[in-house]
């Protein structure tokens, strides 16, 4: 049986694999879809605190990442992310970006249970068990 955690890990590296062209819009509508759902549950600053955190985690990894401050209005919220995809390849845009999420998900399941994340991720970018393209993740 696969666990809650790599189910959710999973889910972000095969939306990300998904997208091998333009991979910062990619990731930055990822991003947005998903914030949509989590702030009417944690509200603006509670978003903004894990993804701070998160990116500060992440940084230890990918040190060029940056994600200048967030702004309110929804349509530049991710502009500093964006910029900092916009300068590595493809490829390091794309691992950078699910080692983001997996940090900001690892997180705010560990504030609001595992279950209630994965229903978010789903939710938020519509993805269902038949997306699915592993046998592994057929046995939950």
């Amino acid at each position: 049986m696969v666990t809650i955690d790599l189910l959710r890990h999973q889910i972000i590296k095969n939306l990300m694999a998904q997208h091998t062209e333009k991979v910062e819009d990619a990731a930055i509508d990822l991003w947005e879809q998903m914030t949509t759902k989590i702030v009417s549950i944690i509200g603006e600053g509670g978003f903004n605190s894990l993804y701070a955190r998160s990116v500060f985690l992440t940084q230890s990894t990918f040190p060029w990442l940056t994600a200048g401050s967030l702004s309110s209005q929804t349509d530049h919220r991710f502009a500093g992310l964006k910029m900092s995809f916009e300068g590595q390849t493809p490829g390091q845009a794309s691992e950078a970006n699910s080692l983001l999420l997996i940090t900001f998900t690892d997180i705010l399941a560990s504030l609001i249970g595992e279950q209630l994340t994965t229903s978010i991720l789903r939710s938020a970018w519509s993805y269902d068990a038949s997306d699915r393209p592993c046998k592994e993740f057929k046995n939950e």
